[in-house]
C-alpha cells in the first residue's frame, strides 16, 4: 500500500498513468463498451463505477489545460443534447478536480475513433449507458 494513491488504482494502471505523457489520452470506459477490439492497452476494473474511477485517476492526473476540451463524452445517440444522469456526474468530478473545465461530447463513432488512438483504455463494471469518458493529460506545473 502506498500513501494517497486510491487503492482501485493497481500498478497496470499506474505504470500507464504515469508513463503517459503530455497530450496522451485514456480513455475510462462502461462495461458495454467494445474495449478488447479498440486496439490501445487495456486495463479491466470490473465491479467498480466508472465515476469512481474517474475519481480516482484525476487525484493523480493533471488534464491538459492547453486545448479546450480535455474531458470528453459520448453523445447519446439519436439525441446530441441529451445528458444522462452518468454524465453530469462525470462533469461535476472533473469540475471537483479542475474547477476550469467542462464535460465536451462527441458523436458515438467518432467517440469511438479516438478512443482507438487513445494511450490506453480502463474498462470498468460501469452499467449505466453511456458510462464513457476520454482524458487528454495534462502538465504538472512548478510550485
Amino acid at each position: 500500500m502506498l500513501k494517497n494513491i486510491p487503492p482501485i488504482l493497481g500498478p497496470d494502471l499506474l505504470g500507464i498513468l504515469r508513463a503517459m505523457g503530455h497530450g496522451d489520452e485514456i480513455a475510462i470506459v462502461d462495461a458495454n463498451y467494445p474495449a478488447d477490439a479498440a486496439g490501445p492497452a487495456l486495463v479491466r476494473l470490473d465491479g467498480i463505477s466508472a465515476t469512481d474511477v474517474l475519481d480516482a485517476v484525476l487525484a493523480l492526473m493533471p488534464l491538459d489545460d492547453f486545448v479546450e476540451e480535455a474531458a470528453i463524452c459520448m453523445q447519446v445517440v439519436g439525441d446530441a443534447k441529451k445528458r444522462e444522469p452518468v454524465m453530469d456526474e462525470f462533469e461535476a468530478i472533473v469540475q471537483r478536480h479542475e474547477p476550469e473545465m467542462c464535460l465536451a461530447s462527441l458523436e458515438r463513432f467518432a467517440f469511438y475513433e479516438r478512443v482507438n488512438k487513445a494511450y490506453a483504455i480502463v474498462q470498468t463494471g460501469e452499467r449505466r449507458l453511456y458510462g464513457n469518458i476520454l482524458l487528454k493529460k495534462g502538465v504538472i506545473r512548478p510550485d
